[in-house]
């Protein structure tokens, strides 16, 4: 019978144990692929004492009892070892077919899983207490409470892959948002009929915001959304049955420029029937459009809201261009107006 190895302190070793010359404790083991892995550590036990300037961590024993329950659960013990961002983009290789805005949504996620620390840990060493700390880190950095909401209901969904696939066993994204940091998020009310006659009476009047009237009379009369409005052509508008047909919207950004896309959902395909008031403000808009020189975006053109330079408006210009109508409001009336923006399908006051 061959002699039981011993450590350097004359402790027998376990299966797969040994004890390399500088001392290191080595553990021997095959994983769910078939390979031969290896753990290590300058502990074999958790109360042996580290060599003055090694590293601390498990001992040898802890690995060995974590690294068999995951075999014996059938977890892999590798690809736990891909990093936050790796698994973010297999959770989006695994759907691949979204909308341009879903795939603008995505990249900036990823861009900001880079630049932070997390990105690069790898997904079996994320605990609870990381995620939250990865909260507290983005409202740090000034994101608002319903970007950080969006990007952990992301990172949920990638850790619940990675659990179905036996890379890890919890979800560390899985916590209350609003128990980490303040959901500061300000209830969304849409402009009180008072509001509305005071805002359309200013702007018909006012020297440089009237040429937006007829936008604001339309956005308040039929619900559209604002990327909705932006995306509507001559072809859209049906006087003779009195209805706008909406199929599509009119988004921007930075990479791709202009880019059309479909409604949000299937029911935001539809017809918008038009009141006389809305029906005279096309006429007007038509009118003053009359001698555009024509845009052609993804095979739209005869867009009917266009800016100084001939190109369609976007959301981001109706936003700022409400900011600094209230604020220009404000200044010369004591009845003022809250926070407003052209936001879903309402102009909503946030504050």
């Amino acid at each position: 019978m061959s002699e039981k190895r011993r450590d350097s302190k004359g402790r027998l070793l376990k299966t797969g144990e040994s004890q390399r010359a500088d001392g290191r404790y080595l553990y021997k083991y095959v994983d769910k692929a078939g390979k031969t892995r290896y753990a290590y550590s300058w502990k074999l036990v958790p109360t042996d004492l580290v060599p003055k300037g090694k590293r601390d961590g498990k001992s040898l024993r802890e690995l060995e009892t974590e690294i068999q329950r995951d075999l014996q659960d059938g977890i892999d013990t590798t690809g736990g070892k891909m990093t936050l961002c790796q698994l973010y983009a297999k959770q989006n290789a695994q759907r691949a077919n979204v909308k341009e805005s879903t795939r603008q949504g995505r990249k900036k996620l990823m861009r900001t899983l880079e630049g932070d620390i997390l990105g690069a840990r790898s997904i079996d060493s994320i605990r609870l207490s990381d995620a939250k700390e990865w909260a507290l880190r983005m409202k740090d950095k000034g994101y608002a409470y319903q970007t950080i909401s969006n990007y952990k209901r992301s990172l949920n969904a990638s850790f619940r892959i990675a659990i179905a696939d036996d890379l890890v066993r919890k979800n560390p994204f899985d916590f209350k948002l609003n128990e980490v940091i303040e959901d500061d998020r300000t209830p969304r009310q849409a402009l009180t009929e008072e509001q509305e006659e005071r805002l359309l009476s200013f702007a018909s009047r006012d020297r440089v915001y009237k040429k937006y009237y007829d936008a604001i009379v339309i956005l308040l009369k039929t619900g559209l959304r604002i990327s909705e409005l932006c995306g509507l052509t001559r072809q859209d508008i049906d006087f003779e049955n009195g209805v706008i047909h909406v199929d599509h919207q009119l988004l921007s950004s930075k990479e791709t420029g202009y880019y059309i896309e479909t409604p949000k959902t299937k029911s935001g395909v539809r017809d918008v029937p038009m009141s006389e008031e809305v029906k005279q403000a096309f006429e007007r808009v038509m009118a003053n459009k009359a001698k555009a020189e024509p845009t052609e975006i993804d095979g739209y053109s005869g867009f009917l809201f266009l800016n100084g330079k001939g190109f369609p408006m976007t959301n981001a210009y109706y936003t700022s261009t409400f900011a600094n109508l209230r604020k220009k409001y404000n200044k010369s009336h004591e009845d003022s107006l809250p926070k407003i923006t052209p936001h879903g399908r309402v102009i909503i006051r946030t504050s």
